[in-house]
């Protein structure tokens, strides 16, 4: 039943980003929080990605479960920060897009890497992501980022919940969901490149 209602939840979120591939306005500072809140919502690479790196830290298990997620977001801030201080980063849009890639990868093939490789890979692709939002931003980044930061870690603790879910039902469905986030990513990656 939980399972079902999940899944359900995810199909639904992710049904809706289908309109906006990624990176729509971010709106004024007054709604900048919200409007930093709505924005990973509204990118099927971003939702895909955020889930697939709570998927895989649930099959990581163990202390990957919070690790690997906050690495991801605590490195997306950093790529955020730098991209609003005017750094430029190369290949922002398909390493974006290869994220979702490699992360569906990572859960299909079952990938189990040390804790600290984990978090370093996750924190590779997030640097992508925030990087892709904090360029586009004009004003508010500051609550743009406590938004975003916010809807990243709930999307991860959602793919956590559906990771979970989905092992108690066997492992193959957690890598089914994997390599269908993999063949997203690869159709977002032609459109990226």
């Amino acid at each position: 039943m939980l399972c079902r209602r999940l899944s359900l939840s995810v199909f639904l979120l992710v049904t809706t980003t289908l309109p906006a591939f990624a990176h729509p306005g971010h709106g004024s500072e007054t709604g900048a929080i919200v409007a930093g809140f709505a924005h990973p919502l509204l990118g099927l690479d971003h939702v895909l990605a955020m889930l697939a790196v709570g998927l895989w830290a649930a099959f990581l298990g163990g202390r990957a479960v919070w690790i690997v997620p906050a690495a991801f977001v605590a490195v997306m801030a950093g790529g955020f920060a730098s991209a609003t201080a005017g750094f430029a980063l190369p290949g922002v849009e398909p390493g974006v897009a290869g994220s979702v890639v490699l992360m569906g990868v990572l859960v299909a093939a079952a990938v189990r890497l040390p804790l600290a490789l984990a978090s370093g890979l996750v924190g590779v692709l997030a640097l992508f992501h925030g990087h892709a939002h904090g360029t586009e931003l004009s004003e508010g980044a500051l609550a743009f980022g406590i938004g975003f930061a916010s809807a990243t870690a709930l999307l991860h603790a959602v793919g956590i919940g559906l990771g979970l879910a989905l092992a108690r039902r066997g492992p193959m469905r957690v890598r089914g969901v994997g390599g269908t986030t993999a063949a997203i990513g690869l159709v977002l990656l032609g459109g990226s490149l």
